[in-house]
């Protein structure tokens, strides 16, 4: 849908549940969704939002997503992170990625932009180096499900983005490489949060 020449995040295309969750689930993160997940898109640029299921506590996974400095722990094609300057987090500082070889890509400057403990969103936007994704901004939420006498805890981790979509190439081809990149990420996401949670020592059992 097109508002003063941009394109804005529709109704229907709101409606539309991310693969791997519930449509249960997607009724609970809609407000989610609302709040963090929604952008402004004109001519060349476009935006996705991405699920992926973690079964772990919430404080696992956010605590691998909220490292900054650290994006390795988690993201495939990272190879090494600084931060320049004093080397403090905090909402605005940047950090220099360097990506592995054999991408369309070698570095990236990156500016943090969101980072609330308390609801548990994550945000950042690259804003110079050497790579295909120009513009690009990204956020990622992490929200808890489950729990509660005896339970099962798990989590649901969202990210979307906006990206200019490069000269030569469509909003399908831009859409489909940032996509499979942001996936394989929030995969490797699952796999360390839960190894994070199992390594976790048990809860003492109440003294009687």
């Amino acid at each position: 849908m097109e508002v003063g020449g941009e394109e804005v995040t529709s109704r229907s295309e709101m409606d539309e549940i991310p693969a791997g969750i519930t449509a249960e689930e997607y009724e609970e993160l809609k407000a989610t969704i609302e709040a963090h997940h929604q952008y402004r898109t004109g001519p060349g640029r476009c935006s996705s939002l991405l699920a992926q299921r973690v079964k772990a506590p919430s404080e696992k996974v956010w605590a691998v997503v909220r490292c900054f400095d650290r994006p390795q722990v988690y993201k495939h094609f990272v190879r090494s992170c600084t931060i320049p300057g004093d080397g403090e987090i905090r909402v605005g500082c940047l950090r220099e990625v360097s990506v592995i070889s054999g991408l369309p890509a070698s570095f990236s400057t990156e500016r943090l932009d969101i980072l609330d403990d308390e609801r548990r969103v994550f945000g950042f936007s690259i804003i110079g180096g050497e790579h295909r994704l120009r513009n690009y901004r990204s956020v990622t939420t992490v929200t808890q499900f489950g729990g509660g006498e005896g339970r099962e805890i798990w989590s649901v981790v969202l990210e979307s983005y906006a990206v200019d979509v490069p000269e030569g190439n469509t909003e399908d081809d831009t859409r489909l490489f940032a996509d499979t990149v942001v996936k394989l990420n929030l995969q490797k996401l699952a796999t360390v949060a839960e190894m994070e949670a199992m390594a976790a020592p048990a809860p003492a059992p109440p003294e009687t």
